[in-house]
């Protein structure tokens, strides 16, 4: 027995085994922990990287984002004068009169015009139905015209934040399917925090600045279309037209909208009274429409005339310093290009030249050739480092044949900053012009060119 249990003793030793706790190697297990983090890092990183290249291709493939539409504005057409209208209405009422017209043969004198005066009676009503028929055609001109308000802040002297508002006038240009594109005055906004839009039934909505223009001193701003209110979106607020500046304009009837009278939401009944002069800037010459409207110096708004065309933007540039309080404007039409790029953030390309056109005398008497001559250059212009000099002709520009300043202005508009373009100059060397090329690569027109 004794043997026995020895033997079973013996045996339960043999079962026992005694476990011991491995001990832990810290450093590998230090080393595993950064290991896995690095990768953790490595992995996020990869994915963020493909997730940010991957995203906008993903987002344009299940949505397309809807681009804007490309703005353009219609070029100038021929406008019919009083005397070809009344041609026109004698040849549809009389062919053989409308032939006799066409030979030249009809003219109506002016002691016929005063005849037909004569049995023109005008009273009090008469005069108060012409005044009421104005009022509701200037009303319903607001509806393409806003009030640009520019909203900034400022820290008084107790470090209360102080809101300041200014206002000028906005004209409505075009809806190019994602935004509103409003023409403004870029002296209001140009340090503006925000930019509000009021309408002309009160609705409001926020804008951008798109583009401006230093030379002439316009901006275009922007207001998205899912922004607008849901009235304002409805109602589709109506788009100015724009009309043409050339052509016999002294004695035509203009309503000025905006804030002639440096009131917003004020109007001005006149005439033009003149639109021969012209105002010098750089690259280009603007004519400029004198009104016999008195307004305030700080005017800003359109011209609009009695077709509900906008054929001239305010302007406080004048070119007759004893008409100050007179409404002046730029015609619209050496604008539109201008107007036309700003919306679609096209930069205006810059060359650097202050020119006129050749006189038809000086090209008789003096041999000097049909184009835009070069009056002055801006300092360290492209026009400048390129070697054009005062005195020169510009003959062509990118192949194309320039006979005047404006020709030169108009094709310079149809080409992009940053281009290198061909200019075709006469210059005068001894007694005689002499064609020489220039390779010029247009600059960008910033707010001290």
């Amino acid at each position: 027995m004794p043997d026995q249990e020895q033997n079973n003793n013996r045996q339960r030793d043999f079962l026992t085994e005694k476990i011991k706790v491995r001990p832990v190697n810290r450093r590998k297990l230090i080393r595993r922990t950064l290991i896995t983090a690095v990768m953790a890092v490595i992995f996020g990183l990869i994915a963020c990287v493909t997730f940010l290249v991957l995203e906008p291709v993903i987002s344009n493939w299940l949505y397309p984002e809807e681009k804007p539409q490309f703005v353009t504005f219609p070029e100038d057409q021929e406008e019919m004068s009083p005397e070809d209208m009344l041609a026109e209405n004698s040849a549809e009422e009389d062919p053989e009169a409308g032939q006799e017209q066409e030979e030249g043969s009809l003219k109506l004198e002016e002691a016929q015009i005063r005849e037909i005066l004569s049995y023109i009676k005008l009273d009090i009503n008469d005069y108060r139905e012409i005044q009421g028929a104005l009022a509701a055609y200037a009303d319903n001109l607001k509806k393409c015209m806003v009030t640009v308000t520019a909203v900034t802040s400022n820290r008084d002297w107790f470090d209360d934040i102080q809101e300041s508002r200014n206002q000028c006038s906005g004209l409505i240009l075009e809806n190019n399917g994602i935004e509103l594109l409003i023409l403004t005055n870029y002296a209001t906004i140009r340090n503006a925090e925000r930019i509000i839009l009021t309408f002309y039934a009160g609705e409001q909505a926020e804008a951008q600045l798109e583009q401006y223009d230093p030379s002439t001193g316009l901006a275009v701003v922007s207001a998205e279309l899912s922004d607008l209110p849901y009235e304002l979106e409805e109602e589709k607020p109506s788009i100015a037209a724009l009309g043409s500046s050339n052509g016999n304009l002294p004695g035509t009837p203009v309503i000025a909208m905006g804030s002639p009278m440096g009131v917003s939401g004020s109007v001005g009944y006149g005439i033009v009274t003149a639109s021969g002069s012209q105002l010098s800037l750089t690259d280009r010459n603007y004519n400029l429409l004198l009104t016999d409207i008195v307004g305030s110096r700080s005017a800003s708004g359109v011209l609009f005339n009695l077709q509900g065309q906008v054929i001239g933007i305010i302007t406080d540039k004048r070119t007759v310093p004893d008409m100050d309080n007179m409404i002046c404007a730029y015609g619209i039409t050496e604008l539109k290009k201008i107007i036309e790029n700003m919306s679609n953030g096209i930069k205006t390309p810059y060359l650097g030249i202050n020119g006129v056109d050749v006189p038809t005398e000086a090209n008789r008497e003096q041999g000097v050739p049909y184009g835009a001559y070069v009056r002055e250059i801006d300092f360290d212009s492209p026009a400048m480092r390129a070697g054009i000099q005062r005195g020169d002709v510009i003959t062509g520009v990118e192949g194309k044949t320039v006979t005047a300043f404006n020709g030169y202005s108009n094709s310079l508009l149809q080409l992009g900053a940053g281009q290198t373009i061909e200019l075709k100059i006469m210059r005068r060397v001894r007694d005689e012009y002499r064609e020489m090329n220039f390779s010029v690569v247009l600059g960008e027109v910033k707010a001290g060119n």
